[in-house]
Parts: C-alpha cells; structure tokens; sequence
C-alpha cells in the first residue's frame, strides 16, 4: 500500500458492490485500532427497509463529530459524503472487474448463507436476487459512477489512491 494510506488514520474506502471495501475496511481497523462504520449499517434498517437519508447522515455527521481517526467503507453519496471526503486522510478506491466483483459475492454469499454479514445490520440477511445482480454487474458500474471515481482521483490527488 502507498505511503499515504500506511500512514492515515481517517479512511474512507469506496468501490464497486463486491469489490471487497469491507474486508478491506476491517483489516485497516483492525491493524490500526481504528473506529470502523460501514455505511450499509447505517443505511439499512432490518429486514431490508431503508433509513431515511436525513437519520443516516446525523449518525454519520455524530461519527465524525466525536472520533478523530477512523475508517469509513461505503460509498452512499447522500450520507455526509462530501464531508467524508474533505475529513479523510485517504480515499481508497476500488475500481474491481465486474467478473471478480461477482465471483467474491457468490462466495460471501455461501459464507452468509441465512445470516448476516458482519458489515450488515442485524436483520438484512446476506441475499442474492435479480435486482442486486443488475445492480452488481450493470447499474452499479453507471458512467456517473465512474465518472465519480475519477473525479475524487482528480480532486484529492495527493490523498486518494485506485486500486
């Protein structure tokens, strides 16, 4: 890993749905004692249902308020996104195959089979239907979605690196 992130103590990992944020994430935490959110937790109520936009950004606004190292995995751009972004030490992008993006998603999938993952809100059982296959393999991968990724390259070039 680059100079920048070996040294960071506020991260904020973003990248494709199965690109492996949060492996990643829990593995910079946990080497580094770090606080650690994955923003999935905040987005998601159980069974699926979805916070709303406003509740989400709060709890994240309160993180950040009160914690002055941490990693932050997630990409969710109306939860205090820009925000996230100013404060981080370092933006790791994954930018992953869509093949290997799925391959690693059929396997937390047999992982997680009828529970839950650990970056997941209690009740959200890890599941595969056509709607996030669609969104893992077409809609997720969007041009704004690249476009985003390289803007972030672009405008915090001396503090985010591309994987």
């Amino acid at each position: 890993m680059t100079t920048i992130a070996k040294e960071a103590k506020r991260i904020a990992i973003l990248g494709y749905s199965g690109s492996g944020k949060s492996t990643l994430a829990r593995k910079l935490a946990s080497d580094r004692s770090l606080p650690l959110v994955h923003l999935d937790t905040l987005h998601w109520l159980p069974h699926w249902q979805e916070r709303s936009h406003d509740e989400a950004s709060a709890m994240m606004d309160e993180f950040l308020d009160t914690h002055n190292s941490w990693v932050i995995e997630g990409n969710y751009r109306n939860i205090s996104f820009e925000r996230r972004m100013n404060e981080a030490d370092c933006i790791i992008i994954l930018n992953v195959n869509r093949l290997i993006c799925l391959r690693r998603v059929l396997l937390r999938r047999l992982k997680y089979r009828n529970t839950n993952r650990p970056d997941m809100t209690v009740g959200c059982n890890d599941k595969i239907d056509a709607e996030f296959l669609a969104w893992l393999l077409w809609r997720g991968r969007s041009r704004s979605r690249a476009a985003l990724y390289r803007s972030l390259a672009h405008r915090f070039h001396g503090k985010c690196v591309t994987l």
